[in-house]
């Protein structure tokens, strides 16, 4: 599905460059174990070259919503917004003692009326998100917000939100390739799905394993989780 252009995931890598440097060391003891949410919920990313049934359980994400073409100004400012929220509260955590891994972007994406075909101009609904830790409150995530206006950040930041989304049972798939050609493996976890007796419910979500700035479109690589009912 034509939803992701790599000009927008430039702009995800770019905001990483942002980080505060600092040599102050983190309280607490220095042997703490930062988590990883990925080895803590090993079994909810699994994903081959061919579809399975798993079951997600309810997350925490951060999130930012809006509406537009692939590529447009909005998304992008959206991917920043987001990756600016995420690395300040990771960081926080981190001198705190309670270090954690930022994870991969990941996208819902969504048409306006069943069976909209769509086209390279398309508008797309789509929230972007990135899973925090359980521990991350909404009112630390306001007052992250807050702090980062103070500083002049974009006024982007606003949008982003604290969520907690629950999946429940959802066909996955690993698709290796370019963004423009997801369609074939949608269809493979829509034939599964029927076999198994469902049917799709929900966003199509996506989670971005790859960076197409080093990565050719050929090899990037791509969760596509779409749950179903």
């Amino acid at each position: 599905m034509d939803v992701w252009q790599a000009a927008c995931l430039e702009a995800v890598v770019g905001t990483k460059s942002t980080k505060t440097k600092t040599t102050t060391k983190p309280r607490g003891s220095q042997s703490a174990k930062k988590l990883d949410l990925y080895a803590k919920h090993k079994s909810e990313y699994v994903a081959g070259k061919l579809p399975a049934l798993v079951r997600v359980g309810p997350a925490k994400y951060l999130g930012i919503t809006g509406r537009s073409a692939p590529g447009a100004e909005e998304f992008g400012r959206g991917v920043g917004a987001l990756y600016t929220v995420a690395f300040t509260i990771k960081m926080a955590h981190k001198f705190a003692g309670s270090d954690y891994s930022v994870t991969k972007l990941e996208g819902l994406w969504w048409l306006d009326g069943a069976g909209a075909t769509p086209t390279p101009t398309t508008i797309w609904n789509w929230q972007l998100l990135m899973r925090v830790p359980p521990f991350i409150k909404e009112r630390e995530v306001k007052d992250t917000i807050a702090e980062l206006l103070e500083k002049g950040k974009s006024a982007d930041v606003q949008r982003v939100q604290l969520l907690e989304i629950d999946e429940g049972l959802c066909v996955q798939i690993l698709h290796t390739g370019p963004y423009t050609e997801e369609q074939e493996s949608i269809e493979k976890m829509r034939a599964f799905a029927a076999q198994a007796g469902r049917k799709f419910a929900g966003k199509h979500h996506e989670i971005y394993l790859s960076d197409p700035r080093r990565v050719k479109p050929e090899k990037l690589r791509t969760i596509l989780r779409q749950p179903v009912a």
